[in-house]
């Protein structure tokens, strides 16, 4: 019986898929994937690559998911996850000026984001501001997420930004 109902869910998948209405060529804007999350798999990729030491595979990819990140920015701006992101490719790439504006950026949307607060108190920390630094952990002192934890030790030298 269970055997039935699987042969018969697959042939009405089937059925509907090869019938449904609309165009099934490449052009369909619903098969796009955004450059956002393009980008994103390719920070994945590249924190990867980062711990494996491989830093010119992942610089490589930093660099990718940056060019998609500001043409996404271009398209649909004012968003702090891709400011977030934008900061983060930046400072990766070297350039903690440029990164730590993308991140102001995405701090006057959304003072409380937790990726931006912890990326930014970083960037401090790597410029040698701890100062400031302390004003992104203070932040996110009552978000009860990782971003604090990692945070933290990172200030308190405990930890090394593995990103």
């Amino acid at each position: 019986m269970k055997k039935l109902i699987y042969t018969l869910l697959i042939i009405i998948a089937l059925t509907n898929n090869s019938f449904s209405a609309g165009s099934s060529n490449d052009n369909d804007s619903t098969s796009k994937v955004s450059n956002y999350a393009k980008a994103k798999n390719l920070i994945i990729a590249a924190k990867k690559y980062e711990e494996k030491g491989k830093t010119e595979k992942a610089q490589k990819r930093y660099a990718k998911a940056q060019k998609l990140l500001l043409k996404s920015n271009d398209k649909k701006p004012l968003q702090a996850d891709t400011l977030n992101y934008l900061g983060f490719t930046t400072r990766k790439l070297g350039d903690y000026e440029g990164g730590e504006d993308f991140y102001l950026q995405g701090l006057q949307i959304e003072p409380k984001h937790n990726g931006i607060n912890e990326y930014l108190g970083e960037l401090y920390v790597a410029t040698n501001r701890m100062d400031l630094a302390k004003e992104r952990l203070e932040v996110l002192k009552t978000c009860n997420c990782e971003e604090y934890d990692e945070l933290k030790e990172i200030i308190e030298g405990t930890k090394k930004s593995k990103y």
